[in-house]
């Protein structure tokens, strides 16, 4: 068959979509890659969505694909690896061989954030470890933490950080900060922050349970120190999942998507949601709002064709 639209991710701003797509009565399919729910599934309480105190990232994202499979949207557990918006229907290809045509696509792939590669950063993942200072900094009242960065976002999480914690250790692999953001002056200047320079996260340790420090390698002589460390924060940078899309619809240097009036890109009947388009905001409210967005536009563009 021929999709009315197909929905590629399935953190908030794809199963959003497909809510709104699919109570609209239209066809939809939500192809949810290799990690149904997205990155919340991944984190434990989250404690800034609205109408809930606190709740775990899995059972919210259960919730919301719920709600979409209730409007009777299909979702399907398969990457997509190729698309072709050339033609019409539009062609995706999926890693098991098969092939959905749609009328519209909205893409929700979201954006992966760097990672360390050191020792412990997979196993003390939400157990200390932490890539959101937004979502985790309560957290951590009155603890050490210890962001590794240089950038602006690393210098945005760790004044936020400021504001909860007794301490707070910045580990940049550089000489200087390289944020351009002013408000790196409040980090240098915080009695509270020590910056280690020219230095690296060699591996996090703990107790198997919870994170419990950090072993850092000053890059210059290779020499080690270990400190004691309640969380450590990853603000490295972002890779938006826009591999497949290289060379069917516009991106910029950073290989975001290119928006064009909200939530369209570049190619008619294309349309975008969340952290795939987002490098600002990254938050589950935004990426579910973004999701209505594109919805709400998609269903204008299929009742006109």
């Amino acid at each position: 068959m021929v999709y009315d639209v197909a929905v590629i991710g399935s953190g908030p701003a794809g199963l959003t979509a497909g809510i709104y797509m699919s109570r609209a009565k239209l066809s939809t399919i939500v192809l949810e890659g290799l990690q149904p729910g997205g990155q919340l599934t991944t984190t434990t309480s989250v404690e800034n969505w609205p109408g809930n105190i606190s709740i775990l990232g899995l059972d919210l994202m259960m919730q919301m694909r719920s709600h979409a499979e209730h409007y009777g949207c299909k979702l399907e557990m398969n990457q997509v690896t190729k698309v072709d918006f050339e033609n019409k229907p539009y062609n995706l290809y999926l890693d098991n061989g098969q092939t959905i045509q749609a009328k519209s696509v909205i893409i929700a792939t979201g954006a992966s954030h760097k990672k360390l590669g050191c020792v412990g950063e997979k196993e003390y993942f939400a157990k200390g470890v932490s890539v959101c200072a937004t979502c985790d900094a309560p957290f951590f009242k009155d603890k050490h933490v210890v962001v590794v960065g240089g950038g602006d976002s690393a210098v945005t999480e760790a004044e936020h950080l400021t504001h909860f914690t007794k301490k707070l250790t910045l580990v940049h692999i550089l000489d200087e900060l390289t944020a351009k953001d002013p408000i790196k002056y409040k980090i240098i200047e915080n009695p509270n922050v020590e910056i280690i320079y020219s230095s690296a996260v060699k591996e996090i340790k703990g107790d198997g349970q919870k994170m419990m420090g950090v072993i850092i390698e000053n890059k210059k002589d290779k020499t080690l120190k270990e400190i004691s460390a309640d969380g450590l924060f990853v603000a490295i940078g972002m890779i938006p999942n826009t591999a497949i899309f290289k060379d069917q619809i516009e991106l910029d240097k950073y290989g975001y998507i290119v928006v064009k009036d909200q939530t369209k890109t570049n190619k008619e009947g294309v349309f975008v949601a969340g952290d795939v388009a987002d490098y600002k905001y990254r938050q589950a409210i935004t990426a579910a709002g973004s999701g209505c967005m594109a919805a709400l536009d998609c269903q204008s563009y299929l009742n006109k064709i």
